[in-house]
């Protein structure tokens, strides 16, 4: 197990870039002397069942991986044993510490498909043994835990980060900067953003006055390590398979789920950084457990630069949309949205997705990797001669990551980029959490109108035991 000297004496060593005690920090440099694109990453994937199984598959179809360890907390699920007998030679882990103690000099990078409860200590450690990170989104749960990961990924700065908002691959982000340096895309003052499907917990009781009752443990599952540093809750399967993402304590609900596929570019291309207001102008259904039935967030972002500032608002719930502007048309949904439990994303008046609006041009998008149009369309046709040509992405998502540990390309999503959006997510969070308004000063990293708010930035004490994630 991994105890706070070693853990503390690995993450000395993996900066130092040496290669001791079983901790392989190989350095982007040699690793790209060594080898060539041809030469596969030796990969480790914690949390292999449900999403994790997705991207399990997606990393299989680039050719580019040597699968060399499987871990999950319920290594014993039918979802989790698909996946084993699939890869017969990887090593398989129940706890994720033991698995980089014991083969930290066999794998090359980690891919994360975990809660999002899980994912901060679980990429922290990976870094400090100098390992390759790519992580589900959202990156973390709390602002403090982004700040860390980020503060990580310079610390150890030979190792590769990713997280998996793919689209950021895909042709909206080729196209938005297209259209940003052709002066096509300029002086947004306005974005809507919206995710009105159905979630997990729209059919529950929001007078729900405490925790769900014990349940017996599935004899096959680690729950007490499910908890990582969260304090502890007692088993309920309300928690379990990506029931998780409904509760404050453990999930980012509908905003951390979908923000990033929403926002992601949105949030680079304009360089927005963090708000300065975030005001929960509509919370249905709020409750001191679980996600409102519906939100519409408005966070205020400040001038930057020759840009001017600028208003996001969220909504989601399936009865809070946003008002459609004049010409809108039909409502577009990309079709490489991934399945979830919770189903297929069915086509409604309007599907997930952001209209923008600036000071000249509305435009209009879906989420993911769906690019942007102009309208109305009488406008789409008048600009149709002025577009620039989009690039094609030289490699998806996937394969921009392991070219990125070849030292072959850099990754377009890395902690440095996206870490900002996810802490604009844990504000939004925040602010649903307390329903009240929060003024938040970027040069201090503080709220400073409520201290219950500000003190939810890094969140609760971890339990004990985890304390040694959160230094760097």
């Amino acid at each position: 197990m991994q105890t706070r000297r070693n853990f503390l004496k690995t993450a000395a060593l993996a900066s130092a870039g040496l290669a001791v005690s079983g901790v392989n920090a190989m350095s982007g440099q040699s690793y790209n002397r060594i080898v060539g694109s041809s030469r596969k990453i030796n990969i480790a994937y914690v949390g292999i069942g449900n999403r994790g199984e997705q991207i399990i598959g997606d990393f299989e179809k680039t050719g580019m991986v040597n699968v060399v360890a499987l871990c999950d907390i319920d290594m014993g699920a039918k979802h989790t044993q698909k996946v084993t007998a699939k890869y017969p030679k990887a090593k398989q882990f129940q706890d994720f510490r033991q698995m980089f103690d014991k083969m930290g000099n066999q794998i090359e990078a980690v891919a994360i498909a975990t809660p999002d409860h899980s994912h901060f200590p679980i990429c922290m450690m990976a870094m400090a043994y100098g390992k390759h990170v790519f992580v589900e989104k959202p990156m973390a749960r709390t602002f403090l835990e982004a700040d860390l990961m980020m503060q990580a990924a310079r610390k150890y700065s030979k190792v590769v980060t990713q997280v998996g908002n793919q689209g950021h691959s895909e042709a909206n982000y080729f196209q938005f900067k297209a259209w940003q340096d052709a002066g096509i895309i300029k002086d947004i003052t306005a974005v809507a953003a919206h995710m009105n499907n159905p979630r997990r917990w729209h059919t529950w009781d929001v007078n729900m006055y405490k925790y769900p009752d014990a349940e017996p443990i599935p004899p096959t599952l680690d729950w007490i390590n499910w908890n990582c540093a969260v304090p502890y809750h007692e088993y309920n399967k309300k928690y379990h398979y990506g029931e998780w993402r409904s509760w404050f304590d453990y999930g980012m609900g509908a905003m951390g789920d979908w923000g990033a596929h929403i926002l992601d570019t949105v949030h680079e291309f304009l360089e927005l950084g963090l708000p300065y207001e975030i005001n929960p102008v509509k919370l249905t259904g709020h409750n001191d457990f679980f996600y409102p039935m519906s939100s519409t967030i408005l966070f205020k972002f400040g001038p930057r630069g020759e840009m001017p500032a600028c208003d996001v608002t969220w909504y989601d719930g399936v009865d809070n949309l946003p008002p459609l502007p004049e010409g809108y048309g039909e409502s577009a949904i990309d079709p490489n949205i991934p399945a979830s439990s919770v189903g297929e994303i069915k086509k409604q008046k309007i599907n997930p997705g952001k209209i923008i609006y600036g000071k000249e041009l509305t435009f209009k998008g879906a989420s993911h990797g769906s690019t942007l149009s102009i309208i109305p369309e009488s406008k789409a046709k008048e600009m149709a001669s002025r577009l620039p040509e989009v690039p094609k992405s030289p490699s998806n998502h996937f394969e921009n990551f392991l070219l990125a540990c070849q030292g072959l390309e850099k990754t377009r999503s890395p902690f440095e980029i996206h870490g900002p959006l996810s802490q604009v997510f844990s504000l939004g969070v925040i602010a649903q959490r307390l329903n009240r308004k929060l003024y938040f000063d970027s040069r201090t990293n503080q709220i400073t109108n409520d201290k219950f708010a500000n003190a939810m930035l890094a969140g609760l004490p971890p339990r004990k035991g985890w304390e040694d994630f959160y230094i760097v």
